[in-house]
């Protein structure tokens, strides 16, 4: 009996240890520290001194930094991007810039997505997780976008997703990320319009194995 009652108290205490507000917290920490100091320096202790816990909270929940940002691209990628369905090709392409633009000028993402673009370059675990937070997630995306045009006559049988994605949002990436340039009034109309363009004019994919 008492062993029983005993083991019933201590997993309700070990459920509230990790407190879901306090998970949150560590995240949003996170993500702040990232754009503060970078991964390279980023350190458990500055995690949890900008979150408001200790660091025992933090290492109850990931092992390291790599597991902790590792865990927390997962979650933004589970989160997805939504295909448009605006029922015409300009209208796909100009809202996946929008939402991309978002993305990109958002204050925090603007200084982690390059510098973990930096260090995927050194990290296989981090490239991995790069990719499926981003690229898979958008090639699907772009996936959609031309079955929906090609399905309207918008564009030719054996369009290329991910051509498509180059040129939908390839020149957003390198004019926000790159560049760091502001966005003229009307650019993404006129961004999306030119990615439209290029879209119809290119009739062949890409071969695989072709010289650049």
């Amino acid at each position: 009996m008492t062993t029983e009652r005993g083991t019933r108290r201590r997993a309700p205490a070990g459920a509230a240890v990790l407190r879901e507000d306090v998970t949150d917290a560590i995240r949003a920490a996170v993500f702040d520290e990232l754009a503060a100091v970078g991964f390279a320096r980023m350190s458990i202790e500055g995690i949890a001194r900008r979150a408001g816990v200790g660091k025992t909270a933090v290492y109850r929940r990931w092992k390291s930094k790599l597991a902790l940002v590792l865990d927390l691209v997962a979650a933004v990628a589970a989160q997805g991007m939504p295909a448009p369905a605006t029922g015409s090709l300009y209208g796909d392409v100009r809202a996946v810039l929008e939402l991309a633009a978002y993305a990109l000028r958002h204050p925090v993402a603007s200084q982690v997505i390059p510098d973990l673009l930096v260090e995927a370059a050194r990290n296989p675990e981090i490239s991995e997780a790069i990719k499926a937070a981003l690229l898979d997630q958008q090639q699907g995306v772009a996936a959609v976008v031309v079955r929906e045009a090609v399905a309207r006559g918008e564009l030719p049988e054996g369009s290329d997703p991910d051509r498509a994605l180059d040129l939908i949002v390839g020149p957003l990436y390198w004019r926000l990320a790159v560049v760091r340039g502001e966005l003229p009034k009307g650019y993404l109309d006129d961004l999306a319009a030119s990615a439209v363009a290029a879209l119809k004019h290119v009739r062949e994919p890409l071969s695989t194995s072709e010289n650049p």
